[in-house]
């Protein structure tokens, strides 16, 4: 299986070992395989990571936020981080949170156990983050703010703020992270520094509302959705597989 895979042993990478190649031949199709052997090599994963990042489907959930030609240069090139569109992930898998679906918690609770978890928060999120801080403080005329958490994106050049939702994402916290990002547009950033991003991250959104809550914000704004489970990968893999039958007229 590893010569059908790899005819030409030439191309084997000398940075992964035969327990990374082991679980690579676990992929069902080519272009799954060579997206975690490219990411593999270009993010230095250990096989714990490969495996973890198998397990939440990763390339199911990059690629559906695309078109065939794009899932083509995710299998050819890896995953690319060249414009804010490309750190979202929808939904985001926190399943290292520790938190069961079916379990009552606050957003205090997911928050906690990210920060707790910040290894694989930052795994699950991709390359280019370091972590700036939690509970940020921002006072604004007569008020006190706190973001969730911060970050700042090395590629981008730039912070990226995230607001934790532990329900359903509300028209109201758009606004709230719209004044986040004006704040930090105006009172932290640096003149290098590019425009800051920020996601709000809830377990459900309503796609329409919040298609009328982001319309006419010009900041880099995203919402995304998380969940505390791993995701079928039935499911996903079905998806994706309509998506290439639905284009491969076009392209």
């Amino acid at each position: 299986k590893l010569y059908l895979a790899f005819p030409k042993c030439g191309t084997l990478s000398h940075k992964l070992t035969w327990s990374h190649y082991y679980e690579l031949l676990k992929c069902d199709n080519t272009l799954e395989m060579q997206f975690y052997y490219k990411e593999s090599i270009k993010e230095c994963w250990k096989v714990r990571e490969l495996k973890r990042q198998m397990k939440s489907c990763l390339f199911q959930r990059l690629a559906l936020s695309t078109d065939k030609a794009g899932v083509l240069a995710l299998a050819n090139e890896g995953h690319q981080v060249q414009t804010p569109q490309d750190i979202i992930r929808d939904p985001f898998v926190l399943e290292f949170a520790g938190l069961p679906k079916q379990k009552r918690y606050k957003e205090s609770d997911l928050e906690k156990a990210l920060k707790d978890h910040m290894e694989q928060f930052l795994l699950e999120m991709g390359r280019g983050f370091a972590f700036v801080g939690r509970q940020y403080s921002m006072q604004i005329g007569s008020r006190q703010f706190k973001v969730d958490l911060v970050f700042y994106h090395c590629i981008l050049k730039c912070y990226v703020l995230i607001d934790l939702k532990r329900a359903e994402i509300k028209h109201g916290d758009i606004g709230q992270m719209n004044l986040y990002l004006n704040y930090f547009k105006n009172e932290v950033c640096q003149p290098d520094d590019n425009p800051p991003i920020g996601i709000v991250l809830g377990a459900r959104k309503d796609e329409l509302l919040m298609e009328y809550a982001l319309e006419g914000i010009t900041n880099q704004l995203f919402v995304a959705r998380y969940q505390l489970y791993l995701p079928k990968r039935e499911e996903l893999q079905a998806q994706l597989d309509k998506l290439l039958d639905e284009t491969k007229d076009s392209i």
